[in-house]
Order: structure tokens, then sequence, then C-alpha cells
């Protein structure tokens, strides 16, 4: 985990939301809360102190520039306005430039890298077809995240069940009508 993380303020701060909602930690069941808490944001925010994109520097030559796709990708992030999760499947596909490919592991952390701190989930589907575009210099990406929030399910507007679909097309992905559909059909099944 990262040494950007300050437990202690963290674990702080949990007490003091406790204590702001009118709780008291040192009951029995809370009494172990803020520690737990911050254990928890330490893990949901690793993304905020690592290069998700690095992931994909393990590159492998296959000879292949046939669209390489991995489907259904769980990923949980914290919404930025809410701090309230929200969670999905992502759908990763790419091109491959001089036939070279990356893990399919590689792929998975670079959506939970990017996943794993304060998000929107429109800057979440760019910034991975980003990593994947730049990192392995794909000929064309396709990322599309179907996600739901909590802070639509939990409160606001409580419409549990509502689903969010964003996309981010890249390079021949967006420019090529054909390659577009196809990928998007393979999204789809």
């Amino acid at each position: 985990m990262s040494n950007n993380f300050d437990y202690e303020r963290a674990r702080q701060a949990a007490y003091d939301l406790l204590c702001a909602i009118g709780e008291d930690p040192s009951r029995p069941g809370l009494e172990e809360t803020p520690d737990r808490v911050a254990r928890a944001w330490r893990e949901l925010s690793v993304g905020l102190h690592e290069d998700p994109g690095a992931h994909l520097e393990k590159q492998f030559e296959v000879g292949t520039d046939e669209i390489v796709l991995i489907r259904d990708i769980p990923f949980y992030s914290v919404c930025e306005h809410h701090l309230l999760p929200f969670f999905g499947m992502a759908n990763v596909a790419y091109l491959p430039s001089h036939g070279k490919v990356t893990g399919l592991s590689k792929i998975a952390r670079c959506v939970e890298g990017f996943a794993r701190k304060p998000q929107v989930q429109e800057r979440l589907t760019a910034q991975i077809a980003d990593a994947i575009a730049d990192k392995l210099h794909a000929a064309g990406v396709a990322v599309v995240l179907e996600g739901e929030h909590l802070c639509m399910t939990m409160r606001g507007i409580k419409k549990p069940g509502a689903k969010t679909v964003t996309s981010a097309l890249r390079g021949q992905m967006r420019r090529n009508q054909a390659t577009r559909a196809e990928v998007l059909r393979l999204i789809t099944h």
C-alpha cells in the first residue's frame, strides 16, 4: 500500500463522522469501526498512488492484429461526489499494433487501478481507454462500463437497479464503422 495514506487521519475522520451523526464511537459494535474504516479506505484509494497504465508495459509478440476483448471485468469504485460506492462490469477491447498484446490480467489490473480512487464513471472509462491506447500503441480501443451507483440507489432519487453505461472509443474503434459495430456486437453478445 502507499506511503501517502495517512492512516491515523483516516481513523480520526471516521471517529469524527460517527460523532457528527450522533453516534457513540465507544459503544459495543463501533469500538473498532474507525480502524476498520481506515483500513478499508487505504484499500479503496490505492489507485491514487500508482500508475495503473504501468500494468500494460509487459507485452508479448503474438503476430495478431485482430480484436482482443476482455468482457465482464468486475470493478468497484467510490463516487467522488458522495463517497458512496459504484460498481459494475467493464468490457475492454483493443486492436493490437505490430502484433503485440499484453496479458489478459494486465487489462483487469489497469481497470482495477483506475477504479480504486474517488472517481466518476465517465472519467474512469476514458482513463482506461487512454492508458490502453497509449501504453499498447493500440490501433483501436473500445471501453464500455456498466455500473450501478449507490448514490442513486440509497439516497436522493432512490432508484435501485438503474444502470449507467459509458463508452470510450479510440483510433479505429472510433473511425471505422465496421470495426466499431463488430466490437460492440461482441461486447453485447
